[in-house]
């Protein structure tokens, strides 16, 4: 599924996820090296995470399926 469209239902239940943590979107970027601008963007649906930053907040988020090269 390359390059398909992330549904609003996957960035949902991320910010459902989010909040059943008691975690809040700027934490979850800092704990993992993120920048919070980036992850309001992926679960807004701004950005379409296809590659960089991006992308690898959609992964660590679980509303996309990838790997994360380090």
């Amino acid at each position: 599924m390359p390059n398909t469209p992330i549904s609003e239902q996957a960035r949902q239940r991320a910010r459902e996820e989010l909040e059943r943590r008691g975690q809040t979107v700027k934490g979850f970027a800092l704990q993992n090296d993120l920048n919070p601008s980036t992850v309001y963007a992926v679960l807004s649906g701004q950005s379409q995470c296809r590659r960089g930053e991006a992308h690898r907040a959609a992964v660590l988020l679980g509303i996309k399926d990838g790997v994360i090269e380090e």
